[in-house]
């Protein structure tokens, strides 16, 4: 038996660290944001990657303002999902900056695939979707970014990595 959630059991307003507390509880894939070239490319980890339209092929991704994927986001008008594969940590890490590299350093220690469009794709990626920048809204911290998929690359046969309350998992094999 399951208890229903009742709209006067719900505070109306909470903090900010019970929310990101209840966000915790979304499983989410982790995928790699790519953006820029050469020396000036960098990129982040997301959780916050949904498809918006399959009629216009689009995603929605959420990046922080602050962050130092923005001002290249904003020259390079474009970004490469990257949906990372079961063992691919280290790569989440890398670019979550979680082991300090920064910039291109994030990049390394992956083989990397230069798109025609002047995207990064990571090799053995879950799934690589590189896109163009159609819009970013400004709401609060974030820009929600809108894409417009310019091409689409899937490996078959591979497992996704997931993020699930604070940690790294992967499906049970069937």
């Amino acid at each position: 038996m399951t208890a229903a959630v009742h709209p006067s059991s719900v505070e109306a307003a909470p903090d900010a660290a019970a929310f990101k507390l209840s966000m915790r509880h979304l499983a989410g894939a982790v995928c790699v944001i790519t953006v820029g070239d050469g020396e000036g490319r960098t990129g982040f980890t997301a959780t916050s990657v949904t498809s918006l339209s399959a009629d216009v092929p689009s995603v929605i991704v959420s990046l922080n303002r602050t962050s130092s994927s923005w001002p290249v986001l904003e020259r390079s008008g474009g970004f490469c999902v990257n949906v990372l594969a079961e063992g691919q940590e280290g790569i989440a890490k890398a670019f979550a900056g979680a082991d300090g590299r920064r910039g291109a350093e994030r990049y390394a220690g992956a083989e990397w695939i230069k798109l025609d469009s002047g995207g990064w794709a990571l090799a053995d990626a879950l799934t690589v979707i590189d896109c163009g920048l159609d819009e970013a809204l400004h709401r609060h911290t974030h820009a929600v970014l809108i894409g417009r998929v310019r091409s689409v690359h899937v490996r078959e046969g591979a497992a996704p990595l997931l993020y699930f309350n604070g940690s790294f998992r992967t499906l049970l094999p069937e």
